[in-house]
């Protein structure tokens, strides 16, 4: 027997003991409720995953850059991301940073070249657009590098599968106070079946600078980009965020938010009430809630620091009941991600139709990850 077969077996044998002997066929924790609390660290789960690096050739010679967006096309087997071009800032590049990859990796269209200076976030509405926002300006070093940069930046791009870009929302180069329709440093974005367009801002609200001026907030426009309301403010309340940074909905159209600056999630319904708050998870830079509610949360950034006795990885639970069944570890890796603690995680995520995972990976990882379920029960 080789040492692959009886470490998947061993793994097989670990994950049936613990399907036999919790109930429901799942690991049950500590949910958390609606006024937080403490939960013990998530870490020793089991992982039924296997863990498939460097995902997806780029053409002409390309390499993978960073990738926070990523999400599956409307077919659930194509895969779209948004590479940095092939660095961390798309500033200056006239590569096409939006491809779009089919199952086995290979890019079958690619666009978005000249819009972006940092794509970040990424969401793909039920008639197959693409959306991706820009979440911030081109730095004082980008500039005189590259001066003509100052039109881009805090901005939501929807372009079609085809490219053409149809809507921005925002004003590209300009910086919003959190009171209307412009934007500052915007995450994430999602659209509810309705079409209302959902944007998180800002990715300082986790920095150890923010104050209570600090713009957190979500966003709500119209299908076609009026600016409906917002709620949130900088802070650690229930409604309140230390950035929100990924946005998913689950199968009741409630919307989950991962407050990364705050290690939780938090549920809202469409209007903005508060409706719950999970520290199961952790701290989550990328969400994904699949069929039967699955919920796939991928944490970039757990450090002895910021999240003591927590470990980089993806949990994946139950969007339904707050449990969490499975983790799959991070990458060893010398520089670790998220600036401290041990090894790599993704920030991105997304779940094709047959239940594989891809992770956008950022930072001394680039690229996709790709995590197939060899060992799910079925």
């Amino acid at each position: 027997m080789t040492p692959h077969v009886r470490t998947r077996l061993a793994s097989f044998a670990a994950l049936a003991a613990l399907v036999l002997a919790s109930p429901g066929g799942t690991h049950a924790q500590g949910q958390g409720s609606a006024s937080g609390g403490a939960v013990a660290p998530i870490n020793g789960l089991p992982n039924p995953y296997e863990t498939l690096r460097d995902f997806g050739r780029l053409p002409d010679g390309r390499k993978w850059g960073s990738v926070s967006g990523i999400h599956v096309d409307i077919d659930g087997r194509h895969i779209w991301a948004a590479d940095r071009c092939g660095t961390n800032s798309c500033a200056g590049s006239t590569v096409n940073p939006i491809v779009k990859l089919d199952p086995n990796g290979n890019v079958v269209a690619q666009f978005g070249a000249g819009v972006f200076i940092w794509p970040h976030g990424m969401s793909v509405d039920r008639e197959g657009n693409v959306w991706v926002t820009d979440a911030r300006l081109a730095t004082k070093a980008e500039l005189e590098k590259f001066p003509g940069e100052t039109k881009k930046g805090n901005a939501v791009h929807k372009f079609s599968p085809q490219g053409k870009l149809l809507l921005t929302i925002g004003t590209p180069g300009t910086t919003g106070d959190g009171t209307g329709p412009l934007l500052n440093e915007p995450n994430a974005v999602i659209v509810a079946p309705n079409g209302d367009i959902f944007i998180g801002e800002s990715h300082s609200g986790q920095n150890d600078t923010a104050t209570p001026a600090t713009i957190a907030r979500i966003a709500k426009f119209s299908k076609d980009g009026k600016f409906i309301k917002s709620w949130g403010k900088w802070g650690s309340g229930p409604g309140e965020f230390k950035t929100p940074h990924a946005f998913a909905f689950d199968s009741q159209g409630r919307l989950f938010v991962a407050d990364r600056g705050n290690n939780r999630l938090q549920i809202f319904d469409t209007e903005g009430k508060f409706i719950a708050e999970w520290h199961q998870f952790n701290r989550i830079s990328g969400l994904a809630i699949g069929k039967d509610d699955v919920l796939y949360a991928i944490d970039s950034e757990s450090d002895p620091k910021r999240t003591p006795g927590w470990s980089k990885g993806m949990r994946i639970g139950s969007a339904k009941t707050g449990e969490v069944r499975y983790y799959i570890p991070h990458h060893d890796s010398a520089v670790p991600s998220g600036g401290g603690g041990f090894g790599a995680m993704g920030e991105g995520v997304a779940v094709d139709a047959a239940g594989n995972i891809y992770g956008g990976e950022v930072g001394s990882i680039t690229g996709i990850t790709k995590f197939v379920p060899r060992l799910i029960p079925r």
